[in-house]
């Protein structure tokens, strides 16, 4: 299984000179709890990711002006991304060594294809290890038709 079977692939995104307060109604218009911050437009190639969290600890709790504070005065430098190809498990990795819950997903040419969170990773292991149960249990009853 990769990455790029289980990322949400339409990605709420701005450029880095886009107002805090545009990123927020941007986040509330579409129900998700980060935006990412592209070069721009056309090539969509991730730069950063601003989150609700940001704007809250940014902005509203210092009392700045989301209308003069930009995407990419908030977001933090050192961007990590994973590539479509990559299985969970190194997208977990990554999540865990960065202290992140979510990773935009690139395709080979470093073009954003997706975003996956910690959320959508768990819901993909719990379902793997449902299975793996699963097979655990019918393991006896098989061998108990094929050995009676």
């Amino acid at each position: 299984m990769k990455v790029g079977d289980s990322c949400t692939r339409d990605v709420v995104t701005c450029v880095a000179n886009t107002s805090l307060a545009e990123v927020a109604r941007r986040m509330r218009d579409r129900h998700v709890g980060a935006v990412v911050v592209v070069d721009d437009e056309r090539q969509r190639r991730p730069i950063g990711v601003v989150t609700d969290r940001d704007i809250v600890i940014e902005i509203v709790a210092t009392g700045l002006d989301a209308d003069t504070i930009t995407a990419g005065d908030v977001m933090l430098d050192g961007l990590v991304t994973v590539d479509e190809d990559s299985g969970p498990l190194e997208a977990a990795q990554l999540m865990r060594s960065r202290g992140v819950r979510r990773l935009p997903v690139v395709d080979r040419s470093g073009a954003l294809a997706g975003i996956i969170t910690l959320d959508d990773l768990v819901h993909l292991l719990a379902g793997e290890m449902g299975h793996l149960a699963r097979l655990i249990e019918r393991q006896p009853k098989r061998e108990a038709q094929l050995r009676p």
